[in-house]
């Protein structure tokens, strides 16, 4: 293994964007810290990538504790991190605004937005105490950062707030060399989304089959992103298929 290959982590690492990210930097070179809740599927694609780089964590990014587990062995095993992509995130049942109850509220708010904020702290005190000091967070922000789907309050909410942390963590991050940006991804094909390509609640009330992307499309962005010099950042990225309904949602 070369103790020279930058060192990333990537939550929510076992399944869709997360998996393919991993993946896309496993094979340019990275050494990658696969963070998940369900050790099985992590094991999997440290097993597809065909590589010793690969190192499965299981974690609850939304419990401080296991959190600081995480990043206490991430400091043990490399000694530094140059890369976290925060990707861990769940939905809520689509339900109407008002029948949304507070359970469905809480676990989408402690996964999404308490969980990003916690392994982006987490990176920054490492990012911070390493020498060489710096790195780069990379949040998935998602189009509901911008626009919201029907009867999606708790997701769009945190996807919502996503962008004011990238922004306050792009700027607290100025004086310790730590870059900060935001992919927002709209209809990735991923076994979570798969659904899309079948029909969809739109606006207007009716349900319509979206168009999809490749996943890999998505990794290759967040793999051109990671791999600019931390002179450079780019603040925010849009990357969709080009015909599903964004830009006239609504």
């Amino acid at each position: 293994m070369n103790s020279t290959s930058p060192v990333a982590l990537v939550t929510g690492a076992g399944t869709g964007i997360g998996r393919a990210v991993a993946l896309a930097l496993l094979q340019a070179g990275y050494r990658v810290v696969l963070a998940g809740r369900r050790a099985e599927p992590l094991n999997a694609v440290a097993q597809a990538s065909g590589t010793e780089r690969a190192h499965p964590f299981s974690v609850d990014v939304s419990q401080p504790e296991s959190v600081d587990q995480l990043f206490a062995m991430i400091k043990d095993t490399f000694g530094r991190l140059d890369l976290l992509f925060n990707n861990a995130g769940v939905g809520a049942p689509k339900a109407n605004f008002e029948d949304i109850s507070f359970a469905q509220w809480q676990t989408v708010v402690d996964a999404n937005l308490t969980g990003s904020f916690l392994c982006a702290q987490g990176a920054f005190r490492l990012m911070k105490s390493q020498s060489p000091q710096g790195g780069r967070i990379i949040n998935n922000g998602s189009i509901s950062a911008h626009a919201p789907r029907p009867n999606s309050a708790p997701y769009t909410s945190t996807k919502h707030a996503i962008t004011g942390l990238t922004k306050s963590i792009s700027l607290d991050g100025r004086k310790y060399n730590i870059a900060c940006g935001q992919i927002d991804i709209g209809n990735a094909l991923t076994e979570l989304s798969a659904r899309m390509a079948t029909g969809v609640l739109q606006a207007h009330g009716e349900v319509a089959v979206e168009p999809m992307m490749d996943v890999q499309e998505v990794a290759n962005a967040v793999l051109h992103m990671a791999q600019l010099p931390l002179s450079t950042n780019v603040q925010f990225m849009t990357i969709m298929a080009t015909n599903m309904p964004f830009v006239g949602r609504g």
